[in-house]
């Protein structure tokens, strides 16, 4: 398969993607635990991306242009019941990031993302969940007095604009926090020895 056609796959799943979302979303279906659907779509576009990088290395820029790298990389960090994608990715991500075919910004995304899903503290501060109190809040990030300062090397703003963008973004879509928290997180604990985040 030439390079077009695994850029035209790829942007066209990741459209697919973020479609599926945004319809979920407006009924509040997608906020409710893992929508089947969601992960029907998830699970469809990570079988294509496996084999991407079977075919092409790290699918960057230089062989899909932005538009099919920033597709690649939004199928990856949706990739969340793949473990061994995720962790595949980011290895080769850190590997183009020297040669200029990916960036350090959506690499941090994807390693926070591992490390809350493997049960470890964050470096950057991407990812967030519902706390004890009801609001969304980054989950637990490493030498948070240094954290601005990790989060500038790679291009994101301080965190308090990030998590006023999160609350403001939660409210716009009518993401609310879950009505037992505590089942919620049984679930999510559950899920992740399910799919092998963790032992």
């Amino acid at each position: 398969m030439t390079d077009a056609a695994w850029r035209d796959r790829l942007i066209s799943a990741a459209r697919h993607d973020l479609e599926t979302r945004t319809r979920l979303a407006r009924t509040g279906a997608l906020f409710k635990g893992y929508h089947p659907e969601m992960q029907a779509v998830h699970d469809e576009n990570a079988a294509l991306l496996a084999d991407a990088f079977d075919a092409l290395g790290w699918p960057g820029r230089d062989k899909l242009g932005d538009e099919g790298a920033a597709a690649a990389f939004l199928i990856l960090q949706h990739a969340i019941s793949h473990p061994a994608l995720q962790r595949r990715g980011l290895e080769l991500m850190l590997d183009a990031i020297p040669l200029g075919h990916a960036n350090a910004l959506d690499a941090a995304y994807l390693s926070d993302r591992i490390a809350v899903f493997e049960g470890r503290e964050q470096t950057f501060g991407t990812q967030f969940n519902w706390d004890a109190h009801g609001q969304l809040s980054p989950a637990p990030t490493r030498d948070e007095a240094d954290l601005d300062a990790r989060r500038a090397s790679v291009g994101l703003p301080p965190m308090a604009e990030t998590i006023a963008e999160i609350l403001a973004r939660a409210a716009a879509e009518g993401d609310t926090a879950p009505d037992d928290l505590a089942q919620r997180r049984a679930e999510s604990e559950e899920w992740a020895r399910r799919v092998g985040w963790r032992a």
